[in-house]
């Protein structure tokens, strides 16, 4: 990987997950009833704002991170991925099977209606979460039924083993609004919750900025840090950096492309893997493109990058080269998978000839504006270099992860998170997730997925058994780990790095003094 900063800070690559653990322990995470932040101000420039306050349309990545300032989560992702307790103070599978799970509550929480936080509230918004059928749906999938056993306990019955369940309760899944609001409009654009902060509605502004002031009373003072958190809306990358030449925000995250406007800054760098960058074939059945039904294609695909130079041109030479998409903090992790498709135009051009084309074919996709302009370029140069005309049509970035979800191309360009290997299996390649969309899947798939969730001593090497399937079979097309270069002005704000997070989460800013 390559780094330019003495400042940098990686994250550990031995930091333990904690997805299995049956019990987060007892600890009630410090609460004292606070009602009073660090008395400081925090200002962050973000890459988009929420479509909808609603709690069930809550993303993952930096698009989690608006939600966590006005939502509590039932637990608690600490920076190096283990589980800790929030609205839940513990929880246990108490079947054989792992598919019942009992949580108890913590007792003193209101909303920020006034609202007790309670289990049927937690029922509520469970069920709102699967009703609503948001970007992260797919996260309650194996969710047969939640009930609340007393007040301050409730039992999730799954469908069947899934052990990525307790992180998403710590995700969008877990998110908690107040039951009186939740699916109303006003939800849209005021959110109610539980969360260390209130969204100021005099000083917010849509697609500009979102003003959230600490709440009184509220009842982890360890996770209030701040009286007052603003978030700038900031989705161009030359707009992000700069605002921190100006110095009008205090942590942002940049790329290659601005990467020495944030050197020049003064501003401090926090540098860390997270994504894997490259496409995604989805039509792997050939509805929209048969082309692609063919391995030999999608093989060809990925025989036709120069990695290398992908990264060099694109991302600065941040990040690390590969052929597979889970990352090294994964258990289907193979070192031997990272150079599996070395750059061979030739042999792109003969398993064209071979799959039928060798005069060539054209496929769709949709282009991401702006940033992605250069990296499109440069897919439509190397395809167009083994005889693959592609076609492009402008999306924006509101409405890419939409029409990546309907199914409206054979295939995209994407960044996603490297995350646990249940749940990058939930992400990807589970018939319900969402860079899925043709709900594609074979005996092969399915059958490690079944072991994966089941745990036990099997689990890893069926990780592993995926990841060399997906990567023969060309599924993906990944090109490279992309380092996350985030800047941050070290003398009003610390920052921690979230493991497989393209941005820390809203816990992770402390004042510096």
């Amino acid at each position: 990987m390559k780094s330019r900063t003495t400042a940098a800070a990686a994250l550990a690559a031995t930091a333990a997950l904690a997805l299995a653990a049956c019990s987060a322990g007892s600890d009630d995470n410090g609460s004292t009833g606070g009602d009073s932040a660090g008395g400081a101000t925090l200002t962050l420039g973000i890459l988009g704002e929420p479509t909808s306050w609603d709690p069930a349309q809550a993303h993952v990545g930096h698009a989690l991170q608006p939600y966590q300032a006005v939502y509590d989560s039932l637990i608690l992702r600490e920076p190096d991925g283990t589980l800790s307790p929030m609205l839940a103070t513990q929880w246990e599978w108490t079947d054989d099977a792992r598919t019942v799970l009992t949580m108890d509550l913590r007792t003193d929480v209101t909303f920020s209606d006034g609202a007790a936080f309670d289990a049927d509230a937690v029922v509520a918004n469970i069920t709102h979460f699967q009703e609503d059928n948001g970007p992260q749906a797919n996260q309650a999938a194996s969710l047969e039924e939640v009930v609340a056993v007393d007040e301050d306990t409730v039992e999730f019955t799954l469908s069947r083993p899934d052990a990525s369940f307790e992180y998403f309760l710590s995700q969008a899944l877990g998110l908690m609004g107040s039951p009186e609001a939740l699916g109303t409009d006003d939800m849209d654009t005021l959110p109610v919750g539980t969360g260390p902060y209130v969204m100021d509605g005099g000083q917010s502004i849509p697609g500009s900025q979102y003003v959230m002031t600490a709440r009184d009373g509220y009842w982890g003072a360890d996770l209030q840090k701040w009286d007052q958190i603003t978030l700038r809306v900031l989705v161009d990358s030359a707009a992000r950096a700069n605002a921190v030449s100006a110095g009008e925000v205090d942590a942002v995250l940049l790329d290659a492309t601005t990467y020495d406007q944030g050197e020049q800054s003064g501003y401090t760098l926090l540098e860390y893997p997270t994504d894997w960058s490259g496409m995604m074939l989805f039509d792997r059945e050939g509805v929209l493109n048969p082309a692609l039904a063919d391995v030999r294609v999608r093989q060809a695909i990925n025989y036709a990058f120069d990695r290398q130079a992908l990264l060099d041109q694109v991302a600065g030479g941040f990040g690390e080269v590969t052929s597979q998409v889970f990352g090294p903090d994964s258990s289907a992790y193979l070192p031997e998978l990272d150079d599996y498709y070395a750059y061979d135009p030739d042999k792109a051009r003969e398993l064209l000839a071979e799959a039928g084309y060798a005069d060539g074919l054209t496929i769709t996709m949709p282009l991401l504006a702006p940033n992605f302009e250069t990296l499109t370029a440069f897919v439509v140069q190397q395809l167009g270099d083994v005889g693959i005309t592609v076609e492009t049509t402008a999306v924006t970035q509101q409405e890419y992860l939409d029409v990546l979800r309907a199914g409206k191309y054979p295939m995209a360009v994407f960044n996603l998170f490297q995350g646990p290997t249940s749940v990058a299996y939930t992400q990807l390649l589970a018939t319900g997730a969402a860079y899925n969309p043709f709900a594609t899947t074979t005996p092969e798939i399915d059958a490690a997925a079944e072991a994966i969730n089941a745990g036990g001593d099997d689990a890893d090497s069926a990780a592993q058994d995926l990841n060399r399937y997906i990567t023969e079979n060309a599924w993906f097309v990944p090109w490279y780990r992309p380092s996350q270069l985030y800047f941050y002005d070290a003398d009003k704000v610390q920052v921690e790095a979230q493991i497989q997070m393209a941005v820390p989460s809203i816990y992770n800013y402390t004042p510096a003094s």
